[in-house]
């Protein structure tokens, strides 16, 4: 298991967390510093909902600034990390029930680069991004990640961002306002993280009316579920940035190995 390469589940937030220094940017940075250097990385977003599953195959990425209302510097943020067709090439040979379409039209949206720019600013490292496919049940999302496990050894970092909790419609500007059932949610999905306990984590949908409020989109909640899909047996967990902010967003975030 030492030669198998970390996999990371990010709570992303607010995309300023790419250009400010706070408690959640400065604990992206301090893990990045644990990293080893991969070969490449496979990211799982949020913010890439399609129908059928792709990937980015162009040499370039481009950044997306796929949000309003924020300061013009964010907008002129740019993470010109390469693309990596030999990883396309990978993906698509290892992954055998579902049909994986190359993509040029994309690029890295800020689900992606905003946590990578904390990580690996430089962005020398080639970054290929994985769309989620909008028909995908939870459970096959999880599976999905599993087919994935075999680019671990092979220096690929697969990180998955989103948040646990994601509630916008519920959220208040007060970063220390916590809604009981946003907490209590964080809570059981970090126990059931622990105990190995994956079946609630893709069943979330029977688990009541904190279920409902803390992912009224599951399109923040599904990244998760590929990186516990790439867990191994064993394997340590580490939890960082685990705090829920503004009533209804959880930045916990998760490592394994």
């Amino acid at each position: 298991m030492t030669n198998k390469m970390p996999v990371l589940f990010i709570g992303h937030g607010n995309p300023m967390n790419a250009i400010e220094e706070n408690p959640f940017s400065n604990s992206w940075i301090e893990i990045g510093k644990k990293l080893p250097t991969p070969k490449a990385i496979l990211a799982v977003s949020a913010h890439w909902e399609t129908l059928g599953t792709k990937v980015t195959s162009m040499e370039k990425p481009k950044t997306i600034h796929d949000f309003g209302g924020f300061p013009q510097v964010l907008f002129d943020y740019q993470y010109p990390a390469p693309g990596s067709p030999q990883l396309v090439r990978s993906i698509r040979e290892i992954i055998k029930n579902t049909p994986v379409e190359a993509d040029t039209t994309w690029g890295l949206d800020h689900g992606t680069w905003s946590v990578l720019a904390r990580l690996f600013p430089n962005a020398t490292v080639p970054v290929v991004q994985l769309s989620l496919d909008r028909q995908k049940t939870p459970l096959q999302h999880y599976q999905l990640g599993r087919e994935l496990s075999e680019l671990r050894d092979e220096d690929v970092l697969i990180v998955s961002s989103g948040n646990i909790v994601h509630n916008l419609r519920a959220v208040v500007f007060n970063d220390e306002e916590k809604y009981p059932w946003a907490v209590s949610f964080d809570e059981k999905v970090k126990n059931w993280i622990l105990t190995d306990d994956h079946e609630p984590l893709f069943q979330y949908e029977k688990h009541g009316q904190e279920a409902a409020l803390a992912i009224n989109s599951a399109e923040h909640y599904l990244p998760l579920l590929y990186t516990m899909g790439l867990k191994s047996e064993g394997e340590s967990i580490e939890f960082f940035a685990d705090k829920v902010t503004y009533g209804s967003l959880s930045m916990r975030s998760v490592k394994l190995g």
